[in-house]
């Protein structure tokens, strides 16, 4: 990637994440990991056809919560400083905050794999038995899962496929815009 391109990306992810818009969005958004958290613990011992379910529900809603907790943190940082007119000269070192605060980098990067690959193996748990006993049956009582935990699990399932796909979606769009801007630039 040639540096004005990464100059130009750095500068627009800035100014998405110090957005008030995209702060009060995340806060929004960890109502979701929030509600998997207290639905996973609230239902722990409810689905013996497939007691990682709840488990599932759980550990991602604490991941989550911890990375979108982080990325407030972030945005609100940027937002301060940008605030108080901080402006980055084209020689400072500080142009690019994340190649000296490589470690919160890293924890980024380690939440979201750790997350997607939560997304997979709830994938798995969740639709492995799909539409299960809502009911004990009276000659398997282990045979069943909870009605609110199964539909709310399925549901998590579906709002992180849409999110998942429009974020490809809107990359790949920005990407192509970005990549044809540039050229028609060098031209």
């Amino acid at each position: 990637m040639t540096a004005g391109l990464e100059k130009a990306c750095h500068r627009c992810i800035s100014k998405i994440a110090s957005n008030a818009c995209f702060i009060f969005g995340l806060l929004a958004f960890l109502a979701l990991p929030l509600s998997m958290t207290f639905t996973g613990m609230k239902f722990l011992e409810d689905c013996p056809v497939q007691p990682l379910i709840p488990l599932y529900l759980l550990v991602g809603g604490v991941i989550g919560s911890l990375k979108v907790t982080l990325l407030l943190y972030d945005s609100t940082r940027m937002r301060q400083l940008l605030s108080k007119s901080v402006v980055i000269d084209d020689d400072d070192d500080d142009e690019y905050p994340w190649r000296q605060n490589a470690h919160k980098y890293y924890i980024h990067l380690t939440l979201s794999l750790f997350l997607f690959l939560w997304f997979i193996l709830g994938n798995y748990w969740v639709f492995s038995v799909y539409l299960p006993n809502f009911i004990p049956p009276f000659h398997q009582p282990q045979d069943y899962c909870d009605k609110t935990l199964y539909i709310f699990a399925v549901g998590v399932l579906i709002i992180s496929h849409t999110v998942l796909f429009l974020l490809i979606f809107c990359s790949c769009c920005i990407y192509c815009f970005s990549r044809q801007r540039y050229s028609s630039e060098e031209d």
